[in-house]
Parts: structure tokens; C-alpha cells; sequence
């Protein structure tokens, strides 16, 4: 690769410290011999990194032949983010380490959708987390926000939100102007694919694809260790594909699509419609839990459905690995076996493992690692 000086640094500062992140502390020595840079060259990153408090220095240890060589780390309780999960009635709100391990962690509620009331939400959602957290010391490194619906992530911009009356909103723009901190929003399954990536299950895979199953139905691609937006970051658009044609209307206003027949919602209203009463999700989760027939059925038959189309994803992009999560991961077997066998049946020679990665906070540490992305992939000057 050709560049200036100020390219190569830049270059050099991103690859010791994914290097650092994948592996674990490392003498400079070391870092040098893994990583192909001149002893010099490392010295000269690392004592920068460590001026920046971005690296650490760890302790000497003795050994049997004298002193070992001293290693370093990043710096990850030296620097915080912020997550914001936004939903129609609250904000998952949580703050992280550089390494998105939670601080500190609430639920606020919110009146209404509009942007000045989610904004005003995540203003006064700030400093009561850093007091929770007995952090108000520490620098924020940024702010993430994970949107339901379509996000332009490159600009920011919020192409629509169907859930939300949205339309090419810069969001980021509007929590900008009340807290000068950096802000970066992307949609909800990217987010989550973000974490996987960093630390998650994915982070030692270069390809492979998420799945989420909950309010929605979405997917996700990496494809060469980074993750695939398409031309106008609707890629991976799973849930909108038309899966029973004039079938029933989806919140994005077409008719047919996957999530409107396999999301929570759609499950639920099937189990309602064979008991012939309404039924809430508590409800159905413990008909889950206590095995009910037609509950599990009604299950089994949307997860067949999904695993169906993600076979197609499959076979044209032939990821490593698929990491499941959403709140119907809460359901376990029930949701993903249905899953895995529609897998098997229709994914063409490769059928890849379907790893469930899902805790509560996954979608707000989703958002916080939009934040903490950049610390890892510092941008490379032209």
C-alpha cells in the first residue's frame, strides 16, 4: 500500500491495537515478530499509544532466566461509550469499557417517538449513567445509537423507520448539538453484528453472517472481516424479503414480508388466533416454557420459515458461521432446531453453525460498540 508517513502511522496504530485486542498483552518483542514492523517502528506506536492512554503498560514478572519482558494492553477501563437502543416506548440506555462489558445499565421510558423527546432522552440518559457507574471522571470515547429500521451508517442518516415516522432523519446530527461528544447510529441488527465482530462470537471469523429474531426479523453480513452496508445500506435486509405473496402487512407497508409472519408479533397473534383470545408475550413464553402443543408448533413452523430463506443467504454468501440473537433466543431450541433444520435441508454443501449469542443488553452493547468501532479502526489519512 502506498502513503504518506502520516498513512503508514495510522495503519501501524490500527494493527497493533487489533493485534492487542484479538490476542491479549504482548511484549513490544513480540508484537514486532507477529506483526512483521521493526522493533522501532513499534517502540515509536506503542509509546505514543501509551502518552494517549490508549495502552498500558503491565508489570515485570521474574522468571528462571531473570526478568521477563514487560507487556502491554489496551487501555480498556481508561475509555468509555455510551449505547442507546431506541424502542417505541423506551431507550435501553448502558455504559461501557472499550471492550463494551457493561458499567452501568437502566430503562428509560419515553413518551413519544419524536426525535427531540429520544434526544432530550439521551441528554439527561448521560450523566445518570456515569453516576451510576462512579465514572464522571472519564473521557466518553462516543456515542452509539441503534435505530429499528433502515440507516444510511456511512452518513448517519436514518433512511426510514417505519416504527418510528422517520425519513431521512440525521440523528446523530440532532444528539450532537446537546452533548459534543462523537455520535454514530446504525440499525439494529448491525449493531449487533458490530459487537460480534469486536468481541463477540464472530470476532475470529472473517466471513460470516448474523441473525436476529425478535420485534423484527433481520440479518447481517461480514465479508472480509468488515460489515457489508450494500449501496445504500440495505443489505442483509432479511426480514423484508417477500416470503407468502399478499400475505400479511408488514409495518414497512408491503404485504408478505418474512417478519410479518415470523417475528414475536406475528407468533403471538397465530398462538391467540388458535386459543381465540388475545394473548400477551408473557404468556406465550410461558406456554413455551410449559410445552404447550400449538404454541411450539406455531414456533417450529416460523423458524422452519426462516431458516428457509437464510439458506438462501447461505448459498450466496457462504459464511463460516451465523450468530443468532434477539429476544426470541430466550426460547432456545424451540426457535433455533426448527432453524438449523431448514438449514440443513436447503443450504447447498455448506451448512454453517448457528451459534446463539444473546444476553439481556445485547442490542444497547450493540449501539456502544458503534462508538468503540473507531478506536479500533482509526481512520487512514488519504
Amino acid at each position: 500500500m502506498r502513503g504518506n508517513p502520516t498513512t503508514s502511522r495510522a495503519l501501524n496504530r490500527r494493527l497493533i491495537l487489533n493485534l492487542l485486542r484479538n490476542r491479549g498483552p504482548m511484549p513490544r518483542a513480540e508484537i514486532a515478530t507477529v506483526t512483521g514492523l521493526s522493533p522501532a517502528a513499534v517502540t515509536f506506536v506503542v509509546t505514543e499509544l501509551v502518552a494517549e492512554g490508549l495502552v498500558v503498560e503491565g508489570k515485570a514478572q521474574a522468571g528462571a532466566t531473570g526478568r521477563r519482558p514487560v507487556p502491554v494492553d489496551i487501555n480498556y477501563d481508561g475509555h468509555l461509550a455510551v449505547g442507546f437502543k431506541l424502542r417505541h416506548n423506551s431507550i435501553d440506555c448502558i455504559l461501557t469499557d472499550l471492550a463494551t462489558t457493561p458499567l452501568a445499565s437502566f430503562d428509560m421510558p419515553v413518551a413519544d417517538t419524536r426525535p427531540e423527546t429520544m434526544v432530550d432522552a439521551i441528554a439527561q440518559a448521560i450523566p445518570r449513567l456515569l453516576e451510576l457507574a462512579g465514572r464522571s471522571g472519564l473521557p466518553i470515547l462516543g456515542i452509539g445509537v441503534s435505530i429499528p429500521g433502515e440507516v444510511d451508517a456511512v452518513n448517519g442518516v436514518c433512511v426510514q423507520s417505519p416504527r418510528f415516522g422517520w425519513y431521512n432523519l440525521d440523528f446523530p446530527a440532532l444528539v450532537r448539538e446537546k452533548v459534543a461528544v462523537p455520535v454514530w447510529a446504525d440499525d439494529d441488527i448491525s449493531a449487533f453484528t458490530v459487537a460480534q465482530r469486536l468481541f463477540g462470537a464472530g470476532r475470529n471469523h472473517r466471513n460470516f453472517a448474523t441473525l436476529a429474531v425478535g420485534t423484527g426479523v433481520g440479518a447481517s453480513l461480514v465479508i472480509g472481516g468488515e460489515i457489508y452496508h450494500g449501496s445504500h445500506g440495505l443489505a442483509g435486509k432479511l426480514g423484508h424479503i417477500i416470503s407468502v405473496p399478499d400475505g400479511n402487512t408488514c409495518e414497512c407497508g408491503r404485504r408478505g414480508c418474512l417478519q410479518a409472519h415470523t417475528n414475536e408479533a406475528a407468533m403471538i397473534a397465530a398462538w391467540s388466533a388458535k386459543r381465540g383470545q388475545p394473548a400477551s408475550r408473557v404468556e406465550f413464553a410461558a406456554a413455551i416454557e410449559g410445552g404447550d402443543v400449538q404454541a411450539l408448533e406455531i414456533m417450529a413452523q416460523a423458524g422452519a420459515i426462516i431458516g428457509r430463506h437464510l439458506a438462501d443467504l447461505v448459498n450466496l454468501f457462504d459464511p463460516e458461521v451465523i450468530i443468532a440473537g434477539g429476544e426470541a433466543m430466550q426460547f432456545g431450541d424451540a426457535i433455533l432446531e426448527p432453524i438449523r433444520r431448514a438449514l440443513a435441508q436447503f443450504a447447498f454443501l455448506n451448512v454453517p453453525e448457528l451459534l446463539p449469542d444473546w444476553v439481556p443488553g445485547s442490542w444497547a452493547r450493540g449501539a456502544a460498540a458503534l462508538a468503540t468501532q473507531h478506536f479500533f479502526e482509526l481512520d487512514v489519512a488519504d
